[in-house]
């Protein structure tokens, strides 16, 4: 990778496998109905992103999705369901975490919400014994957190100035070509997993 020092990874779909069909029959299997009519684009602007830059809390997220839906259920329930997509960090991905900080500067940003971060913590702890997952990075960047998200280019720029990096040496993985886009019109080079591509496709 010719002139890059430093690479930012998104987590889910890049780092943590994921399978949003669990999330879909975990929700339908509570008796929601038309789920992509509720959690499809047509509510990315809604009250889901607002949970996703911090501005609404756990407590106003299930309240939101209970009122949405429809669904007479336990907290607990929905949280589980929310959770389903969530599945494994597959051992290599992390290898070659360690083996790139050798020679790069390495940055997690992930758009994500404090049920999911909470949840895929438990699913590091349940794997491996060696610290947790933000160990790996100079600095972890998660949505709710920064208040900001992807593909919004003053994120990126946020992120390269506070790390004082430059954008032509930064290099911006990840699955979403959406944000990999948002990361280029920040001046980053991006580099976007297509469906069916991981990591460990590429010669680091």
């Amino acid at each position: 990778m010719q002139g890059v020092k430093n690479i930012i990874f998104d987590l889910g779909g890049v780092i943590l496998n994921l399978d949003n069909r669990r999330t879909e029959q975990a929700f339908t299997a509570l008796g929601v109905k038309n789920f992509g009519e509720y959690f499809g684009h047509g509510f990315a602007d809604s009250f889901f992103k607002e949970y996703e830059v911090g501005r609404i809390t756990d407590r106003q997220f299930i309240d939101s999705v209970r009122q949405l839906t429809g669904l007479d259920v336990p907290d607990q329930a929905i949280i589980d369901s929310w959770n389903a997509l969530l599945l494994d960090f597959p051992p290599e991905r992390i290898q070659l975490l360690k083996n790139l900080r050798k020679s790069y500067r390495l940055f997690l940003f992930s758009n994500t919400n404090a049920l999911h971060l909470a949840a895929l913590r438990r699913i590091w702890s349940a794997t491996f014994d060696d610290g947790s997952l933000d160990d790996h990075f100079e600095k972890t960047y998660y949505s709710h957190l920064l208040g900001m998200r992807k593909p919004d280019r003053e994120s990126f720029q946020h992120i390269l100035a506070e790390n004082g990096l430059n954008g032509a040496e930064t290099l911006f993985v990840d699955d979403a070509k959406v944000n990999v886009e948002g990361a280029e019109k920040a001046g980053l080079r991006g580099l976007f997993l297509s469906p069916g591509i991981s990591l460990m496709d590429f010669q680091w």
